[in-house]
């Protein structure tokens, strides 16, 4: 993410910039990371430079300096666009937040945009709207909604799959950049940028609420599960993917800085919220590093 606000204003910085991710690129981080301390010389308040150091430092097998970096940025950078809270929480220098600075999933999302669906679908082989529509259409075959709410719809994968069941297909985004692409496949009635642990949407009113691959990105997720079952029709589904672990503990912050939702907590918060799963099936969701990222997909309803 950092490459799309790499540009420091400065010409000498920037080009040892540049040689220091060639070096880093060819597997020598201990010297990538001292050309980037160079370049911050320069322009010691260059946040994207900073981020890049934290990651070379980190790469290099020197924490506690990467540590020191990703809080240096954080004074310089309080709003958290490149995420260093996450970064120290995953490395152990900090706790876990419950959810991930706002700004961070926005500035992430923004920057993807652009090569988003080719990343996940030719490269990731990414899964999650196939196997949420086959999981909706298991449990409810050849119903008609009303209302269908896509919240995080980024470029609008999940749309084509419901377009002929629906009546009225709303998508939210945190993204403003998604939201364009989206828009461009004419697929939505509705289309508004928000965050679902703030969502503000007429009580009651979708028969249909799917979360394609959000909640990675939300961390605890009481706070969102409360705005969209407020959201939900009595006789509603709300269908939604999480990545798993099989490590101990419910919410997990990966150092893909994703968080991860163990089976046993789903079930725990839907059951708080007034929900049972009809179904919950084990997934390979999408590739990570050229291994296959496990997953839950799943479909609720009101208990």
């Amino acid at each position: 993410m950092a490459r799309a606000f790499l540009s420091s204003g400065d010409l000498i910085a920037d080009r040892r910039a540049s040689y220091a991710d060639m070096l880093f690129e060819s597997g020598d981080h201990v010297a990538a990371a001292d050309l980037m301390r160079q370049a911050l010389e320069i322009v010691p308040d260059w946040t994207a430079g900073l981020f890049r150091l934290g990651e070379m430092e980190e790469a290099a097998g020197d924490d506690d300096a990467a540590a020191e970096t990703w809080r240096r940025l954080l004074e310089r950078d309080p709003g958290d666009r490149f995420g260093a809270t996450l970064k120290l929480a995953a490395s152990g220098y900090a706790v876990m937040p419950d959810n991930p600075p706002t700004a961070y999933v926005e500035t992430l999302f923004d920057a993807y945009a652009p090569t988003f669906e080719t990343a996940l679908l030719q490269k990731l082989h990414y899964r999650v709207p196939e196997l949420l529509a086959k999981a909706i259409k298991a449990v409810a075959p050849a119903r008609h909604y009303r209302s269908m709410l896509d919240v995080g719809c980024g470029t609008g994968l999940m749309g084509d799959y419901f377009r002929a069941d629906v009546d009225h297909m709303a998508g939210m985004d945190l993204s403003e950049a998604m939201l364009q692409k989206a828009e461009e496949k004419r697929v939505y009635d509705r289309l508004f940028k928000g965050d679902v642990n703030e969502l503000d949407y007429p009580a009651g009113s979708a028969d249909l609420i799917i979360a394609a691959d959000v909640f990675v990105y939300v961390g605890d997720l009481d706070k969102a599960f409360s705005r969209l079952v407020e959201a939900l029709g009595s006789d509603g589904l709300f269908a939604f993917s999480v990545e798993t672990h099989v490590e101990d503990g419910e919410l997990i912050l990966q150092s893909s800085l994703r968080y991860t939702h163990s089976q046993a907590y789903v079930r725990r918060v839907l059951a708080e919220h007034g929900l049972v799963a009809s179904t919950i099936d084990h997934e390979a969701i999408r590739f990570d590093r050229g291994e296959p990222l496990q997953g839950l997909i799943v479909v609720a309803r009101r208990a």
